[in-house]
């Protein structure tokens, strides 16, 4: 809700607040409120402005010294602020995954969008080209991996009173995504017969997809792709001898191997845009993606013109969860009040950073602690029996999968230096 200003207006009815009473957003940060001193109604999700900024300048600096761009993919966040900011920091534009989620951003004032991902039949293309009708200066690419979703895109642009609809045809295996040559060219045909509605405007795919445990199975399923990537490319450049294209790719884990695979094909062409789509890079984590950075350095580090990083060093985690210890039943296991509604938990469990006691941390009592499993609203902690641990004390998290964590929540509060509440961020997940 908003006042007559049209400023946030928050009451207990979002998690996290601790005011019972509506608030308006721009008190919280005169009010000081520091999670570590239980100011917050825990549970409360908390971003760190410092290591997102130190986050987003890391990758900017990589993106220049290889030649490449970027449209953070805004399903991460959903937060049009955040959005905004990379946008202002010299993003491309942003990415989205459906069309909830480009109707937020073009609402909030984005006015470049990736479309990546297929959205289905007509009802989806109709409601897509309303949304274009009624934002006609929005520039929106899309993807295609079939001749139906070509024709899906096609009424979305009628629909939408558009020509020129840029398409992009999509590479995959093991998610969506043309899987060989005899798909890609009937993609191409059909992008071609949909003219002027649409036109083709390069080649999309992602590597994310093809990636499991084994490291060099990984290497190798993502080097295949990359090389049907190339030959797609290839085709649609045919295709469009002289038109300004996109080479999109590039998750959070494997954009090195990204970058090193079609840098040199974006460079020789000369008229193409290397286009990442990392989103979740900007939050980093402490479980699969700190993961992800130290394979990241097994492979040769952080490479940035003649500097080499170590990403799992240079990469901050930006996300802490807070949360208080509810019971202490038995000598080795304590009860904590978050679950599976407050935290992410498909690519591991949250992880004990510290604990804070009266708004003091102590020090090394998170040691030894684990988070053995989650229910609904309580996490199982098993810990040393002698640990001094107290119902009360508050404990800092920090989470894996910021994608499955932040969409948990309404309302993300973020953290300065000093541990204190600077602002109020809004998700909109639908």
């Amino acid at each position: 809700m908003s006042d007559a200003k049209g400023e946030a207006v928050l009451d207990a009815t979002f998690r996290g607040v601790p005011f019972a009473a509506p608030t308006p957003a721009s008190r919280f940060p005169q009010a000081g409120l520091r999670p570590s001193h239980g100011d917050l109604a825990l549970p409360a999700l908390t971003l760190g402005e410092a290591a997102l900024r130190a986050n987003r300048a890391l990758f900017f600096r990589y993106l220049a010294a290889h030649g490449a761009e970027v449209a953070p993919h805004a399903k991460t966040p959903m937060s049009p602020e955040i959005v905004a900011e990379l946008r202002d920091a010299g993003a491309w534009g942003a990415s989205v995954a459906n069309i909830q989620q480009a109707a937020v951003l073009v609402k909030s004032g984005e006015r470049r969008l990736l479309l990546a991902n297929q959205i289905g039949g007509g009802t989806a293309g109709r409601r897509l080209g309303a949304l274009l009708a009624a934002y006609p200066d929005v520039e929106l690419s899309a993807f295609a991996d079939s001749p139906e979703a070509v024709a899906t895109l096609a009424l979305a642009a009628e629909t939408g009173g558009r020509t020129g609809l840029p398409i992009l045809v999509e590479i995959g295996d093991g998610r969506a995504g043309a899987r060989n040559d005899a798909a890609v060219a009937a993609v191409i045909a059909a992008v071609r017969a949909a003219a002027p509605r649409l036109r083709l405007a390069g080649v999309a795919t992602y590597e994310g997809a093809v990636a499991g445990p084994d490291q060099a199975k990984t290497r190798a399923a993502i080097t295949r792709l990359m090389v049907r990537t190339a030959a797609a490319f290839a085709a649609v450049r045919a295709a469009e001898p002289d038109a300004e294209l996109i080479l999109s790719a590039g998750g959070s884990a494997f954009f090195d191997l990204v970058t090193a695979a079609l840098s040199p094909i974006v460079a020789a062409d000369g008229r193409t845009t290397l286009l990442l789509r990392s989103g979740a890079i900007f939050f980093a984590d402490h479980g699969v993606y700190a993961k992800a950075f130290a394979a990241l350095d097994e492979r040769g580090g952080l490479v940035i013109g003649a500097e080499k990083l170590k990403a799992a060093e240079a990469f901050r985690p930006a996300l802490r969860l807070w949360a208080e210890v509810l019971s202490r039943p038995e000598p080795g296991l304590a009860i904590a009040g978050f679950g599976m509604r407050d935290v992410s938990f498909d690519q591991g469990l949250p992880v004990l950073l510290s604990i804070y006691r009266d708004g003091q941390e102590i020090a090394g009592a998170a040691d030894d602690i684990v988070v053995e499993k989650l229910n609904d609203q309580h996490a199982f902690l098993r810990l040393p029996p002698e640990s001094g641990l107290e119902v009360g004390d508050v404990l800092c998290l920090g989470i894996s999968h910021p994608c499955t964590c932040l969409d948990r929540w309404r309302l993300v509060f973020g953290l300065g230096e000093d541990g204190s509440v600077t602002r109020v961020l809004r998700t909109h997940f639908g």
